[in-house]
């Protein structure tokens, strides 16, 4: 087992009361942590097909890969992609979205919107208007969904790869038109702002695949003008191979001296062939078959293991998302922690030995005469267990408390 990351854990001491007011005196007790408060993340789009699905078979199938996500994720990013949450005007996806985004938050799963503006897929609609319109639209688009969605989806990715956005040239979209006539600084400001006053403890990322220290000028640029960044996302799409220790730690350095977490939004390890190294804009890479080897599978567990390892000691990083849970997502790789016919790749299996093994808390202890009982523990939910009776509580830093069980 590999050192244990101190700040991830707390201490616990608790005295254990009976429903009559008796102290839980010498008696035997369990304590079973039933949450993380680390976010173990992962692409939850399945959850919008099981709502759109009315096949039974494929309903089943879609339920079974949603069934093995959730006995490993805590934490899932659902698409909010303009253009097809909206495809023409006023025609919006939030009752399915809705519907599964309710579905995965009664089976404790955090839920995280990406994005609420973005120049790839923007609705096409936008562009008959000009670029004052464009904004409002924008905003009023943005305080629609951190509304209605408010109390479920309380974390979002407010805006996605601003640092391309004012030069993006593949094709023209309404958010580049407006990014190029505002600026970067002023527009994402406008959009923070208009997330903010909807939804002020919503927790509002800026994301961005960019970690070239043009990311960084953006980030003090941004902080300076006073938008309210309550986290710095971090895309790692590792198709053309893993960045290694070197890179990710001096990822890790740089961003650190914001103080800002940091989340590790879309994570991307194949086990199969690599992207060859030429290509610049991963979507370019477009082929027939991209097969996961064994090979590969073997490779790619061992990257995820050093990279979550790292990720979880450093004191600054609170995400960490998975993009593509199934092989064949984005770009047809093989790039999920699942086959395509869902069978469980050695990725699935290392994670779960991390997240509910080595990083989670179960123990048997015995109270003292008083009913005291001590133990430390990784940050999260638990649930405290003495006969028949049990207590829940909260473990996120230090805690004394007393607990009566029922």
């Amino acid at each position: 087992m590999k050192e244990i990351p101190a700040h991830r854990q707390a201490e616990a001491r608790l005295r254990l009361l009976h429903a009559d007011g008796r102290p839980c005196a010498m008696e035997r007790v369990s304590v079973d942590q039933q949450s993380h408060r680390f976010l173990f993340g992962c692409g939850a789009f399945d959850a919008i097909a099981l709502m759109h699905e009315t096949d039974e078979e494929r309903r089943k199938l879609i339920l079974e890969g949603l069934n093995s996500w959730l006995a490993l994720f805590n934490y899932g990013t659902l698409p909010f992609y303009w253009g097809r949450y909206e495809p023409v005007e006023g025609v919006t996806a939030q009752e399915k979205t809705m519907a599964a985004a309710r579905w995965l938050q009664e089976r404790g799963v955090r839920l995280k919107g990406h994005p609420l503006c973005w120049h790839t897929v923007c609705a096409p609609w936008l562009l008959r208007y000009s670029n004052a319109e464009i904004l409002d639209r924008q905003l009023a688009r943005i305080r629609r969904e951190v509304s209605a969605y408010q109390g479920v989806v309380d974390m979002w990715d407010v805006i996605n790869e601003v640092v391309i956005m004012p030069d993006f040239d593949k094709y023209d979209n309404a958010v580049t038109r407006i990014c190029r006539d505002m600026g970067r600084i002023r527009l994402v400001r406008e959009v923070f702002a208009a997330a903010k006053a909807c939804n002020p403890s919503a927790t509002l990322l800026i994301n961005d695949f960019n970690t070239s220290v043009s990311y960084e000028i953006l980030l003090e640029g941004l902080l300076e003008a006073g938008v309210p960044i309550d986290a710095i996302g971090i895309q790692s799409h590792q198709h053309q191979g893993y960045w290694g220790l070197e890179k990710l730690n001096e990822v890790l350095e740089r961003f650190s001296r914001f103080g800002l977490p940091i989340h590790f939004t879309e994570n991307t390890l194949i086990s199969g062939e690599l992207m060859p190294g030429h290509i610049v804009d991963l979507n370019d890479w477009q082929v027939e078959s991209w097969p996961t080897t064994e090979e590969g599978e073997a490779r790619q567990a061992r990257e995820i293991e050093e990279m979550y390892r790292t990720l979880f000691a450093h004191p600054l990083v609170e995400a960490i998302t998975t993009w593509d849970y199934r092989d064949g997502g984005w770009l047809g790789a093989p790039s999920g922690l699942v086959r395509a016919d869902q069978s469980l790749k050695p990725a699935y299996h290392m994670l779960k030995r991390l997240i509910h093994g080595e990083w989670e808390t179960h123990a048997t202890l015995t109270t003292d005469e008083e009913g005291w009982v001590r133990f430390t523990g990784f940050k999260g939910g638990y649930t405290v267990r003495a006969g028949g009776a049990s207590a829940a509580f909260e473990l996120d830093r230090p805690l004394e408390n007393q607990l009566t069980l029922s």
